[in-house]
């Protein structure tokens, strides 16, 4: 007995063809395929290539073409069911049995979509006629052109019970049957038939093979939900489809469009009137694990596009927890985020097209939305709540399952973060220098001898002991160094330990060196450094350096709490108001206490 077509349809998908030859292939992406040297002949310039969204391999030297299941049994020497075995095994599937049962059952799935196609085909044929003049009113005004109401097949339900079963039990579908189908169900108390849809344009869904398997439905008049879906049964599973899937996969196979994953039925029809042919929408519920898969079988990268309001971030944060575990190499999602209460449909009636297309290229990657998810009301103003927002990026870092992927993950917002951290603590005061007449950039003032030894011995700790100044890192960051060279080593130096928490001394000063801070090595790691600071040689122990980064940043605290007392008398100087001398007072207060904690540390 064949194996059911939906049991190989689901191995495919979860298998992935790129992934299969890749094991036995050296695979380069070239485009929307992936390329090599053909594994069935021999041959120096690759002509065997893969497809992944299309499911096929082709060789162009001997001819050599399949899917994943051929490829397993040329491979391997495998049968046909062999290789469907050794696949299922991989995906965590169980081949079906070839019972009477199963016989059965694949007769019965047949049957069903027999039912739902010729309640399509009446449903089609209701909104032509003179009951469906509501319905179709409603989709002029909403832009749907008569073409389109074929090509996909809307429908109409009148609006009265019992329509549906009257008509398709006339044709000898009995009863049983469009509750197997999820056209109907039982009333518990009276087992009278209730038919789901009534009074709704209706939406066909297909499966993977363009079969039509359920139905979408939206109300014309007040009573009951805005829109319906058919329930889940044995041939629907609304988590596990996308409206619009196979004509989407046809266009993405003939073009070079992106897989657009959009919020509904009449977005994706919309732009399918636009010529965006390549439009998905979830059904009726939150994009879920399956539809995602779907989705990157399709397309590496594809948009999904929201509102711009906050329902539609909240939509993207959800949408983005999902997806994080599930990453790969090479698979994510970029967000278009539109104007404030416009969905596609509406965009396309009031910019046009191009301008919607100029919207869609703009996209943010997944990396950048979790940064501005994770800092959407501000950057924090308090090193704890600093740390709180390294702690929560880590945690989405830390949700994607893909250990490559997360490593990427950590070093990009960990770079972000850093590189906020630095221009969000600014010392009070401070202002970048200001042009001259001659349009040139004045030269800061030499820095004092006390204050650049002191960058300069933090730089040297940092360099020589990364390990124990890591945990520092935000503090350092938080710093501004009096010159732009010693600012510039900082910030190098701690992004590359941001990327690999673990680096060595060795290690960091070679990849410093390599991006041009040589010479700036030489100055900062010299005796003159070790004779005033001997906690920075690389000598020293963790002890000896945790001490004196200790009195290093107590030091500095008292540097920037003069700066505030010499800025709050200024202030006062000039504005002698109350709240002027109780910032003074205060900024007095927070200076001898630093003073006090600078001598305590500097005695012990």
């Amino acid at each position: 007995m064949s194996l059911p077509q939906s049991f190989l349809d689901e191995l495919q998908a979860r298998i992935g063809l790129v992934a299969v030859i890749g094991r036995r292939v050296r695979l380069q992406r070239k485009g929307r395929e992936h390329q090599g040297l053909c594994p069935f002949h021999n041959e120096k310039t690759p002509s065997f290539t893969v497809n992944e969204a299309k499911g096929f391999y082709h060789c162009f030297g001997c001819g050599a073409h399949g899917n994943v299941f051929s490829f397993v049994m040329k491979t391997e020497g495998l049968s046909f069911h062999e290789a469907v075995e050794r696949l299922a095994a991989e995906a965590g599937l169980e081949v079906p049995k070839p019972t009477p049962e199963a016989a059965a059952a694949a007769a019965r799935q047949a049957s069903m979509i027999e039912v739902v196609e010729a309640a399509c085909i009446l449903f089609e044929v209701e909104l032509g006629s003179a009951e469906g003049a509501a319905a179709r009113t409603y989709l002029e005004r909403r832009g749907v052109s008569p073409q389109s109401r074929d090509r996909f097949r809307l429908g109409y339900a009148p609006d009265r019970r019992g329509f549906l079963a009257e008509r398709l039990t006339a044709q000898g579908i009995k009863p049983e049957q469009l509750i197997e189908a999820g056209l109907a169900k039982r009333d518990e108390r009276s087992s009278r038939l209730i038919e789901y849809f009534f009074g709704r344009i209706v939406f066909p869904i297909t499966d993977r093979r363009g079969r039509v398997v359920a139905f979408g439905g939206r109300r014309i008049g007040e009573e009951g939900p805005k829109y319906l879906n058919s329930p889940d049964n044995t041939l629907f599973h609304k988590g596990e489809l996308l409206y619009n899937l196979t004509a989407a996969q046809t266009a993405i196979r003939g073009g070079d469009q992106a897989l657009l994953l959009v919020e509904g039925y009449m977005d994706v029809i919309a732009l399918a009137q636009a010529g965006i042919e390549t439009a998905v929408a979830p059904l009726g519920t939150a994009v879920t694990e399956g539809q995602l898969a779907l989705a990157w079988r399709l397309a590496d990268e594809p948009l999904v596009c929201l509102d711009g309001d906050s329902a539609g971030r909240r939509a993207a944060g959800r949408l983005a927890e999902r997806a994080l575990p599930l990453l790969k190499p090479g698979k994510s999602l970029n967000f278009v985020f539109l104007p404030e209460g416009e969905d596609p449909d509406s965009l396309l009636r009031t910019v046009g097209t191009q301008a919607l297309r100029e919207r869609l290229q703009a996209h943010m990657p997944l990396s950048s939305f979790v940064w501005e998810h994770a800092t959407a009301s501000g950057l924090p103003q308090t090193p704890e709540r600093w740390a709180a927002l390294r702690s929560d990026l880590m945690a989405a870092a830390g949700r994607i399952e893909d250990p490559s992927v997360q490593k990427g993950y950590r070093s990009f917002l960990l770079g972000r973060y850093y590189g906020a951290l630095r221009q969000g603590h600014r010392p009070r005061g401070w202002r970048p220098p200001v042009p001259d007449k001659r349009g040139r950039r004045l030269v800061k003032p030499a820095p004092e001898g006390q204050c650049y030894r002191q960058e300069r011995e933090f730089l040297a700790i940092l360099l020589n002991h990364p390990a124990a100044a890591s945990p520092h890192l935000e503090e350092l960051a938080a710093l501004t160094f009096s010159t732009k060279t010693l600012e510039s080593l900082k910030c190098s130096a701690i992004d590359s330990l941001a990327v690999e928490t673990e680096l060595d001394s060795a290690t960091l000063q070679r990849q410093l060196t390599v991006l041009g801070y040589a010479a700036l090595l030489e100055h900062v790691l010299s005796s003159a450094v070790y004779a005033f600071c001997p906690a920075a040689r690389p000598e020293a122990d963790d002890g000896q350096v945790q001490s004196m980064l200790e009195v290093l940043f107590a030091n500095s605290a008292v540097t920037r709490a003069k700066q505030t007392v010499i800025e709050a008398q200024e202030r006062f100087a000039e504005d002698p108001t109350e709240e002027n001398l109780a910032v003074l007072e205060a900024a007095k207060r927070d200076s001898d206490s630093a003073r006090k904690r600078h001598a305590a540390l500097a005695l012990n």
